[in-house]
């Protein structure tokens, strides 16, 4: 994997295991934020998250500012919430100030739903997302690679979010290897 700056994100939605996934495959190319919501989800998930490189409301983070906005923004998972704050620039949050400033500054924004199904709302927000430039990419796994356990299906989810970052890995199998 080349160097990249990359901020992951874990938002208050069931599927806490891609972020943690990510943030263990990315490590030190990783920068995290895990919101509150997050927390909580993970207290009923029984998911230990990953350390917090900074707070849900650090607008310090260099990330909260176009002049040094990261390589890559992936919110793994994204809950719906989430999505409707970055859809609409409300920036009330580091997670949303960043998403934003990814969105102006033409970077890498990738948000993983992992809620079903969609509201004409949510439908909306994520129009509005991949309007401005930015990736929805549902926590839809493949079955071809003919996985074994849980695990292989997460994988497959972060392969494909690695491979719209633009970042190399052999995380699992491809269609027709």
């Amino acid at each position: 994997m080349e160097y990249m700056r990359i901020l992951v994100a874990i938002t208050g939605a069931s599927g806490l295991e891609y972020g943690r996934r990510l943030v263990e495959v990315l490590g030190k190319k990783a920068n995290v934020v895990v919101s509150s919501g997050a927390e909580k989800v993970a207290e009923a998930e029984g998911t230990k998250l990953p350390k917090a490189d900074y707070g849900e409301f650090d607008f310090s983070c260099p990330y909260a500012s176009g002049s040094n906005p990261p390589d890559a923004m992936i919110v793994a998972p994204c809950s719906l919430k989430t999505l409707g704050e970055i859809a609409n620039g409300v920036g009330n949050s580091l997670i949303a100030r960043a998403a934003e400033v990814c969105l102006k500054e033409r970077r890498c924004l990738i948000l993983v739903l992992r809620e079903t199904p969609y509201s004409l709302i949510t439908i909306k927000n994520m129009e509005r997302i991949t309007l401005a430039g930015g990736v929805i990419l549902p926590a839809n796994p493949g079955f071809y690679g003919k996985p074994k356990k849980v695990e292989d299906l997460i994988d497959f989810v972060v392969a494909r979010v690695l491979d719209h970052a633009g970042v190399k890995h052999r995380l699992s199998k491809r269609w027709k290897e």
